[in-house]
This record gives C-alpha cells, structure tokens and sequence, in this order.
C-alpha cells in the first residue's frame, strides 16, 4: 500500500480536531437529519456498485462478440437494401436480449430481499445516543462504537481506544491482530503503521474503541483495493466448471463458424447471406441464456433454501454447497444444545467454593469486550456486577487465551484473571488452598488431573487466578504475572439429541462432519463420542508440527480436531481441498473468519459476531446440522436444473448445427434463413426459463455433485448424434420423396428443429423414463404451449415476413411421426447412455 493514499489526503496525520474538521466531521457524532441528507447526496456505504442493474443489466445482454459482429453485419446488410430481412433478425435479438434482462432482474430483486435479512449493522452515535444502522447506511462524520467482533464499517480515526487491537489481516496479511490507539500517525506512515487508523473490512480482535468515519464505500482503501482484484475470475468450482465448457464450446464454435462460411462461399453464395447465415449458426451454438439460466435458477433455490431457514448471500455458492464433500464445525450450538451453564466454581483442591463463584462474577460482570455464552451462564440468576467496582481491564485475545479486570474489592485492587486454564497456569507462581498458599508446582499435577477428569464427562473447564495490584490506576498484559491460581469454572454443554442423525444424515449424503474446536482434547472426544464422531482428536501441537506437503495425507481420516487455533483451522480446510475435497465451514465467532473466507462454502448463524456473518457466504438462521443437510439437497437441486440446461441446450445446438452444415452442401439454397435460425434459438429458449421449478429424482440429488466436462461432451456427441440423424431422414424425405418447395422444407425444419429440442429436454432431463420421472408443471406447460406456437407459425400472417409456407396435411403427420420415433429413440438410449452419468443409479434406503 502506499504512502499517501494515492495523493489522497492523510486523515492519520495531525493533531486529531483539524483532521476530523478538514473532512466536514465531528467528534459529537451527527444528528439523525445530517446523515440522511449525507446518504442522499454520496449514496449508500458500498465497495462495489452493487450487482448490475437496470440499463447496464440490459446492454450486458448484447455485449457478447459473436451477437456484435451479428448486428454489424446486419445493418450492412440493412445498408445493401435488405430492410425487412434486418428488422426481423434485429427484433428477434433483441426479444431474447429482452427476455435475459427480464429473467436476471427479476432474480437479482428477489435475492436482495432475502439477503436483507441478514444485514451487518453498526453502532454509531446519532443525535447525542447510541443506535444501530446498517453498514450501507454509515457516512462520512459518523462516530463509530466499536466493540469485538465488529466490523470496521469505512476508513476511521480513532477518537478514544481501550485496549484496542484490531485483525487487518484482510488487506494487509498480517497474522495477528495488531494495537490501535489515539496517537497521531506521520502523514508519510505505511498502512500498516497507521496505529490510529481504522480501515474498512477489518474487524475488532478485542477492546473497545470510538472513531470518526473519514471515508466510505468505493472511496476507502478498501475499496481501492477491491477494484484492483474485480476482474479476477470467480473460483467457485461450479463456475470453473462452466469455464472449460465454455472453452469447450467455443473451439467447436470456431472449427464449424470458420468451416461453413467458406463452404458457402466456394458454392458461390452471397458473401452477406453466408456470413448471416454462419454468424446466426454460432448465436444458435452459443447457450445465451445461461447467464439467465443460471441466475434464475439460483434465485429459485435462494428462496427455497429461505423456506428452510438458510439464507443465501453469495449466489455461486449455492452449487458449491450441494457438492460439498466435507463439513468442518465448531460443537456448540451444533453437535451440542448451545445452552452453556455453569455447573460448578471448584477450589484448588477441588470443592465448591462460594469464593471463587464471586470472584468469577466480578470478572464477568464487568468485561465489556464482547457478550459470550461464558460470561452469560456465569452472571444467569445473579444480581448484576457494580461498575463502581470496575477500575481497567485487559480484555480477551485469542492469543493470550485470558481475560483481567482490575477491580476494587474491599480496600485495595486486586487483578482477576480467568481463561484456558494452561493459560492462567502459564502466569500463576502459587495457588491458594485449605493449607494456605503454596507454590503451584505442588499443586500443578492434581489441579491438571481434575481439570481431564472433568472434561472427560464433557465440561469445559476455565481457570480462575487473582494477584493484589495496590494503588494500580490501569493493568496491561504484562500484569498477567506471578498469580495465584484459586479455583476452576466447569461448564456444561450437553449433545444435542438430534446431532447424531443429523450427522448421519450427512454421511448418507456424501458429507463427512468433522469437529473443530479450540477447546481440549478431552472435552473435545466426549462430545464426539456422543454425537457417534469416532475417533482420537488429532490436537493443535501435532497439526503445527506437521509439515504442509505431509498434511492432506495426515488428516485424511481424522474426524476430531482439538485445541487448535485460528490459523491452523484454516490449515486444515486448505489440506482437505488439496486432497480434491469440496470444504464447507461452520463458524460464529471472531476468530472463525480466515477460515470462512478460505473454505469453498463459508456458514455462519444470524446470531454470529458480525465479522463471522459478514464473511460467511451462508447463513443459517437456525444453528442446525438439520438445516444444512436440507440446504445441501436444495444446492443439489439448483445444480441439477442448472445441468439440464447446459446438457440438452448443448446437445440440440449442436446436432442442429451440424445438421444445417450437411444441409448447406447438399442443398442449392440455404437450409434455413438466418432470421429462422435466430428465431429458433430464441423459442426453444423459452421453456428453459421454468427449469428452476423443474423436479429432481432422488438419485439426482443423492451425491455430491460438479461439472463434468468430460459427460456434457460425450451428452453432446450421443444425443446430438440422434438430433442429426432424424434432421437428415427428415431432410431426404422432404426434398427426394415430396420434392417440397423452399418455403416448405424451411418451414418443416424450422417446426421440426424446435419440437425437437423441446421434446429433449422434457425426455433427456432425467436417467428415468418420461412416465417415471414427469416434469414440473411450468416446464411441460411453456413446452407444449411453444410446440403448438411453432406448429401454427407457418399458417399464421407472420409466415411470410418470415419466410416460412403452410406445411401440408401429409407433411405434419409425418413430422409427428418423427418425433415420436425420436422420442423412442432416445429414451431407448437412455438404456445404454444415461443423459446424467454422474447421478447415482440407486438410492439406498432409508
């Protein structure tokens, strides 16, 4: 990052009321007024410009190279003299222009609602009091409260921080959380040495902290990094497997384009007709819905997974979630009830202590860090603490593993610590017992020996340790030093009745679920053997002694994960996707966001600490593996109608192709004009718009699934083979047999091509036969309605703007026989090529 920001002015810099006035700011925060009128005139707290909308959503649709050169080359063939011919190709792109912007807006509205639902708010102080807005709603002059677990919502300097330290590993890459303070900055200072400045995307490690906001959305460092990195390719395995189809297409695309342009050419046909003719095939070749397709299907299953309690925030995961193959978690709230309880304050020499219940409440009650289920079931029923009593406090890290409040207790203050309890012996030189105080070494082996038989019966244990600090005004982290250990906090959690099938339920679905917990490894195998997760847990220690390339192969049949920490849980996830496995993570809490932003499918709750819920792609509004397996089946759906599409759009483009590539060298006219081709394409399009209602067959959404060039290649070639033989039986009789006259064959074609591609997709889009597996209502109904609209063409008025004649009585007859011959055939092929390889033959048994 630069010195200065791009020549941007250096808000760090300079004693802190000019830097706060020169950006039209204020320490007071500002009124409810102001800032509605700042959000009018600057728009709302964005990095990106939001997904595409309204006029720019429209014109995407015609930006495609191929549909370019096609309107080119039709209005020189407009400018020669050939108007209505034109205005009719041009209409008909634009209609399926039209239809592709009508299908993705309605998408992307639709999943603005539901991602509302789980928006990030932040405090800030408006008309002299604390309240919550949206991140999109913070401005330029707000003041910020920030606590642990928020998200920095724009670029800030700090007005006041206590204890403040804040992970900016998102631009920067630094490991650990690094300290804030008040203290001007040098206006030449790195980023990484701003200490009193905030930036947006970072998150709050641990403190508190008041800052004023100096820059929002496209305008803070963020932003300007987000602009750099927006034309990355997505990385979504779904989308890198619609890249190598893509490619896939567009060599075939290429070798026939080139091909049948100079064929045409060398049979001494108009240059203008056989470039139309070529570029009309290549639109037809070229599946220009997909990005309709796509985005209206995955809006389908955005909504349906909102039924099922899941809500969507990143679209392209969803295909990722249904061919998720592992599932890593936390166990509280999943594989346990999430109800943390206190079940007993233990003296050094092991029996309840009405001392240390005491002491613990002061340490709780006072702690303004950040809400936890800890400090929540140690003050349950008790009388809050007295903030009198409260003088400074080292707040929790996930470093340090410990948390200190300086309090007032009786005459004089005295420092209580409490945290993992290695961690609080890590800073004890004594413990305090019946016998009075000793040193701890004499003590250390049996406090260790209850500390594992209480975790072996499932409780969490903490360790409670106190040292006098006389005349102390303020405590740091050095001050966690020479203690006295005085007790033990044992926590309850009991497994969730339902997590044992649920887990269950995932292993009959292809997803293993394995437990990761910073907790130890005692309490971390109870709670596994509980929910039928077996196995030893693989601990924090070994995983850092291990190097990377020996990783995968290490963990590969580990389910138990223990007393790791926040960069070894992202270890893992990274060795399990080296291993070709599709990671999914479930977390909620502060130190679960690198491994959010590193798994395939990042999960979180709606009652996650806003850095987890912001990174997470997913997140559940109940904490449920339930939930999951439902939103896993959901994906699998979406991924298979999204599959149906690219498989029999492909296959009927291709055998069509091919068939008019055979038809221009045998034929002395043109087998279709380009304004059939085009409008064709743009008919037999319109069914695919209902595939997201469209079912799935059980076996379909039975197993992990992704896209498989290899089987939609092989798809194209069968039943494209097919598509091909049945136009040239059709194409021989009509003009050898009946002798038809030009407007009558193109009219048979144009009929036949389009009912047969319709007829595919209601027959190819599963392995089943026709009568076993039925399509959805909207499909069957949008597929016949366009069959009988395709039939009636011919006789309508638009026939001859179209170039299209009545097709006599003997003709459709044999026209339907056809089709039902095709239709015989592929589902006889069915037998021998499935049309979906990659689903399961059998569904086993419930």
């Amino acid at each position: 990052m630069g010195r200065a920001d791009d020549g941007r002015a250096a808000f760090w810099a300079g004693p802190l009321p000019q830097a706060v006035a020169a950006a039209g700011a204020s320490t007071a925060g500002l009124t409810g007024e102001r800032a509605a009128a700042l959000l009018r005139e600057h728009g709302p707290n964005r990095v990106d410009a939001g997904a595409r909308r309204g006029w720019r959503l429209l014109l995407s649709q015609f930006t495609s190279p191929i549909i370019l050169i096609l309107i080119a080359a039709t209005l020189l063939s407009m400018a020669v003299g050939d108007l209505i011919d034109g205005t009719i190709i041009l209409a008909i792109v634009a209609a399926s222009g039209g239809l592709g912007f009508w299908q993705e807006h309605a998408a992307g509205r639709a999943v603005d609602a539901l991602q509302a639902r789980v928006r990030v708010d932040t405090e800030v102080i408006r008309d002299g009091r604390e309240v919550s807005v949206p991140v999109e709603e913070v401005v330029v002059g707000d003041l910020v409260v920030l606590r642990a677990g928020d998200v920095v919502p724009a670029d800030c300097r700090i007005v006041q921080a206590e204890r403040l330290q804040v992970d900016q590993a998102v631009l920067t890459g630094e490991s650990f959380p690094v300290p804030k303070s008040d203290d001007p900055s040098p206006p030449d200072a790195e980023l990484t040495a701003r200490g009193n400045a905030l930036w947006m995307g970072t998150h709050v490690a641990s403190g508190t902290a008041r800052a004023v906001v100096m820059r929002t959305g496209r305008d803070s460092t963020f932003g300007a990094v987000s602009r750099r990195v927006a034309s990355r390719p997505a990385s979504t395995g779904f989308q890198r497997g619609l890249t190598r189809f893509g490619l896939l297409l567009v060599r075939i695309m290429v070798v026939l384009l080139v091909g049948i342009f100079v064929a045409n050419l060398l049979l001494h046909r108009p240059v203008i007709d056989s470039l139309l003719f070529s570029l009309a095939l290549a639109v037809g070749l070229t599946p220009q819905m997909l990005p309709a397709i796509v985005a209206v299907s995955l809006s389908a299953g955005a909504r349906a997974m909102a039924a099922h309690r899941v809500i969507v925030k990143r679209l392209e995961v969803i295909e990722d979630f249904g061919a998720m193959t592992v599932l890593l978690t936390d166990k509280t709230g999943t594989l346990t009830a999430g109800t943390v309880t206190l079940t007993g304050c233990i003296s050094v020499d092991g029996e309840p202590d009405a001392e240390v219940a005491r002491l613990a409440r002061l340490n709780a009650g006072l702690q303004r860090g950040f809400p936890n289920p800890v400090d929540t079931a140690i003050m349950r029923g008790q009388p809050p603490a007295d903030p009198g009593t409260r003088i400074a406090e080292a707040p929790y890290d996930f470093t340090r593993q410990r948390l200190s409040l300086l309090v007032r207790d009786g005459d004089e203050p005295i420092l209580v610590t409490k945290g993992a309890l290695r961690a609080v012996l890590d800073v004890c030189a004594t413990a305090r017992t019946a016998a009075g105080t000793v040193p701890l070494d004499e003590v250390r082996e049996r406090v260790l020996r209850r500390f594992a038989a209480l975790s072996d019966q499932g409780d969490r244990v903490l360790g409670l340790a106190v040292r006098a600090m006389p005349g102390a005004t303020a405590v740091a982290v050095a001050d966690e030093r020479e203690m006295t250990l005085v007790g033990l906090l044992a926590f309850q959690d009991p497994p969730r009745a339902d997590a044992a099938a649920a887990i269950r339920r995932l292993a009959d679905m292809g997803v293993t679920v394995r437990l990761v917990t910073g907790d130890n490894r005692h309490a971390a195998r109870h709670v596994a053997a509980s929910v039928d997760l077996a196995g030893e847990p693989l601990v924090g220690a070994d995983l850092a002694a291990c190097p990377d390339d020996q990783l995968p192969e290490r963990i590969a049949d580990v389910t138990v994960f223990a007393e790791v920490d926040p960069l070894q849980k992202e270890r893992i996830l990274t060795a399990l996707r080296q291993r070709g496995d599709v990671v999914g993570f479930l977390g909620d809490g502060i130190n679960d966001a690198p491994a959010l932003h590193a798994a395939d499918v990042g999960i979180s709750v709606d009652t996650a600490v806003d850095v987890a819920k912001q990174a997470a792609a997913i997140v559940l509004l109940d904490k449920n593996l339930d939930v999951i397996a439902d939103g896993i089946r959901l994906g699998r759906r979406t991924f298979t109608n999204t599959l149906k599409y690219i498989r029999v759009n492909t296959s009927a483009s291709f055998g069509n192709v091919v068939s008019m590539s055979i038809a221009a060298l045998l034929l002395p006219f043109l087998p279709l004009l380009p304004r059939q081709v085009l409008l064709l394409n743009f008919l037999s399009d319109i069914p695919y718009t209902t595939l997201s209602t469209d079912y799935a067959d059980p076996e379909q959404i039975q197993h992990p699934r992704t896209v498989d060039v290899r089987t939609i290649r092989r798809f194209m070639l069968v039943y494209g083979s097919i598509s091909i033989a049945v136009d040239l039986l059709v194409l021989g009789a009509l003009r050898w047999w009946w002798h038809v006259s030009t407007d009558v064959f193109r009219a048979a074609w144009f009929v036949q091509f389009t009912a047969t591609e319709i007829i595919a997709l209601l027959v190819l889009r599963s392995n089943r036969s026709f009568l076993r597996s039925r399509p959805s209502a909207a499909l069957a109904g949008t597929g016949l309605l366009l069959i009988t609209v395709t039939v009636a063409l011919p006789f309508s008025p638009l026939s001859a703007p179209l170039g299209l004649a009545a097709l006599p009585p003997v003709v459709l007859a044999a026209l339907a026989a056809v089709t039902l011959v095709n239709v015989a055939t592929n589902e006889t092929a069915k037998h021998v090529v499935p049309p979906d390889p990659t689903a399961a033959r059998r569904v086993p048994r419930p």
